[in-house]
């Protein structure tokens, strides 16, 4: 027969669910101003509409998504899949309950379109990094705007 565990008996699972009772507790979870939270937006839109629009290129098969698919060594083939999964992220991303996944799927999708650039030897801030500077606005608006964000990635710390 099992004993049931001591009160004081804590495992990093336990702990880590009671963190986050605590952060989910009515009253107790700070807010983020609402000139921080429209900032948070406005620096969203910008990666969102480019994004969206690169989406809809590739969905629609347009002359110039194929152009830059070839170049970066891609099939056409590819582009309407990379649009929907392009339009999955950014659903994703969009939606306040699952922004965060969105933000670590685009990261992870950014990561590969810069490693391609970055294998052809394109021009490093011009091209390479595009990926990163787009990437950084995603999380930099959200970061504006969602306070769990700003726990998890604290720009300053806190002092005793």
């Amino acid at each position: 027969m099992s004993q049931p565990a001591s009160p004081h008996v804590s495992t990093f699972s336990s702990y880590i669910l009671q963190s986050v009772a605590v952060v989910d507790r009515v009253g107790t979870r700070p807010r983020v101003t609402a000139r921080a939270h429209r900032a948070g937006l406005v620096v969203s839109a910008i990666p969102v509409l480019f994004l969206a629009m690169d989406a809809s290129m590739k969905l629609f098969g347009l002359a110039a998504a194929s152009e830059a698919t070839a170049q970066l060594g891609w099939p056409a083939c590819l582009l309407f899949p990379l649009g929907v999964l392009q339009l999955l992220c950014l659903g994703l991303y969009l939606l306040p309950q699952t922004s965060v996944l969105g933000a670590v799927l685009w990261t992870g999708y950014l990561g590969g379109a810069v490693a391609t650039h970055v294998r052809l030897g394109n021009p490093l801030f011009g091209h390479s990094l595009f990926p990163v500077y787009v990437g950084g606005l995603l999380w930099l608006g959200l970061w504006l705007r969602d306070v769990r964000v700003r726990q998890v990635l604290p720009l300053t710390t806190a002092r005793s």
